[in-house]
């Protein structure tokens, strides 16, 4: 049942299954754009639907999980498999019973709900509209969250499929949703937020029965307040605030953008392109890595953690730093190509690619977060990176309300983009005190420089090779071709000055995998 976490397998495991959902996330979104562009209807939805999303952060990935995942994982390594499964089903039951209650009071405090996300929106017809669909939408949060929590189970157990392909089913019933509106004449956007809370409980019922399949029982009783429960909550506190430091940085960025018409969908839009990468890369290593270095500190192996945390530092930086060259030097291909149709315009288009190519600066911050959290959380420590935390969105609220009179809604993805790098610039300080797990070694230390050239490289190349495709992008036949010669050229190029270099070597890549 209990399998060994292999880093690279898992790394990859993950990020296929991650990859399938942000390709029919695009997919979602590109249909969004073309059926309802940056309409009332259009931005009252994104808001609706980010609503139980954000707090979702709070409740499960961002604090119950961060608390949950290390101390379920040094349950399983110390090998007490009724303890840990004890542990889990009082988790499940307290958190859903939390979250119960939220999911009551927050029907009837939608409005300042709303209000605090797109305080915009209040006096037309996007707050009622979004009123509307909140309420019919938060109950997804439930769902899940408790979804996130067994997930948690299963990556400590060494078991990363199932977990990863929950989303996907997200994706899938929206996609279905918008098809049946249009096929049916049915408003898109209602069908969509009333598709919501099923896939939520879709996303739960997968996740549910891998976990069982995996021999692993979560006892389901009455809520009790055990000692173990109450450690998880003075753990998961500070954490909340810690893991979703990225949402509430979005929730100022909101506000800034509900005050310009269309900003909300544009910075949608451009969100949804430095996620991908974000996920697949950052989110599905910090998912594989924290169970890992739990149950190699638990079991007192300081060299193990020390090669996971630097082997995952490496492979992020492999696959993250290409990717913000992209969308710093063609964000306008990336945005047109993808989303240019119907009633999402060429204005738009251009509004979307500079928040794009600012979000594209900020990547790197945005990953490496997620890669040195971990060393704070497989210790149990939530509140250091909470007291980093709340500088960092100090800076994003003094930027964002700061700049929003010279920048526009730009000042959001400014703002949002800074105070990742004053945060990233924190947690390392903040991590020089832990000792050999959390220090580089020379492997991260040769590669790092010759994946840099790589880059630099790369982004001449593409710039040059966007010049010469420029034609094509226009042309409304040909413009998926030349996006994909430009990702081609653009990959092809960086693979090639990767191995020429060094930054990478293939016998160092195979021997990860039989690891």
């Amino acid at each position: 049942m209990i399998q060994p976490i292999r880093l690279l397998r898992g790394f990859a495991t993950v990020g296929v299954w991650t990859l399938l959902s942000r390709i029919l996330g695009f997919v979602r979104d590109v249909l969004i754009a073309g059926f309802l562009g940056s309409t009332a209807a259009a931005e009252a939805f994104l808001i609706a639907f980010s609503l139980p999303n954000m707090f979702r952060r709070f409740f499960a990935e961002g604090a119950f999980n961060m608390a949950f995942v290390p101390m379920f994982s040094k349950k399983i390594e110390a090998g007490s498999q009724e303890s840990a499964s004890e542990f889990a089903g009082d988790a499940f039951v307290g958190l859903a019973s939390i979250l119960i209650v939220f999911s009551l009071l927050a029907q009837a405090a939608m409005p300042a709900l709303v209000y605090a996300m797109a305080s915009g929106f209040y006096g037309d017809d996007r707050f009622d509209l979004a009123v509307f669909f909140g309420r019919i939408a938060f109950p997804y949060i439930l769902f899940i969250s408790l979804a996130a929590l067994i997930s948690g189970a299963l990556n400590a157990l060494g078991r990363f499929a199932a977990a990863a392909a929950a989303p996907v089913l997200l994706n899938i019933i929206l996609i279905a949703a918008i098809a049946f509106g249009a096929m049916g004449g049915w408003n898109i956007a209602l069908t969509m937020t009333i598709a919501v809370p099923f896939a939520g409980i879709a996303q739960l019922a997968l996740v549910w029965v891998a976990l069982r399949r995996a021999g692993f029982v979560v006892p389901l009783r009455w809520p009790r307040l055990t000692p173990e429960l109450r450690r998880l909550a003075v753990i998961a506190a500070p954490a909340a605030l810690a893991g979703g430091v990225v949402q509430v940085n979005l929730l100022v960025g909101r506000q800034v953008a509900s005050r310009f018409d269309g900003a909300i969908a544009w910075l949608s839009y451009a969100d949804r392109l430095y996620q991908l990468p974000l996920g697949l890369v950052g989110v599905a290593i910090g998912a594989v890595l924290l169970p890992d270095l739990s149950r190699r500190l638990q079991a007192e192996d300081g060299s193990g953690a020390r090669n996971a945390f630097n082997r995952a530092l490496e492979y992020a930086l492999l696959l993250t730093l290409p990717a913000a060259v992209a969308l710093v030097v063609i964000p306008l291909p990336l945005v047109s190509v993808l989303f240019e149709r119907g009633a999402f315009e060429a204005s738009d288009s251009q509004a979307t690619a500079l928040a794009v190519a600012i979000y594209g600066l900020g990547l790197p911050a945005f990953v490496l977060q997620k890669i040195i959290m971990p060393l704070y959380f497989a210790r149990e420590d939530t509140r250091t990176p909470f007291r980093f935390a709340v500088v960092a969105m100090v800076v994003n609220a003094v930027l964002a309300f700061g700049l929003m009179l010279v920048w526009g809604y730009l000042a959001a993805a400014v703002a949002t983009t800074l105070s990742s790098w004053v945060l990233l610039a924190l947690l390392w300080r903040g991590s020089r005190g832990m000792g050999d797990a959390a220090r580089l070694d020379d492997g991260l230390r040769r590669s790092l420089p010759r994946m840099v050239l790589s880059c630099a490289v790369m982004a001449v190349a593409v710039f040059a090779a966007a010049q010469v495709f420029g034609p094509w992008l226009e042309m409304s036949g040909m413009r998926y071709v030349a996006l994909g010669l430009l990702v081609a050229v653009g990959a092809v190029v960086y693979g090639a000055v990767v191995l020429a270099s060094g930054a990478v070597r293939i016998a160092d890549l195979r021997a990860a995998l039989r690891r």
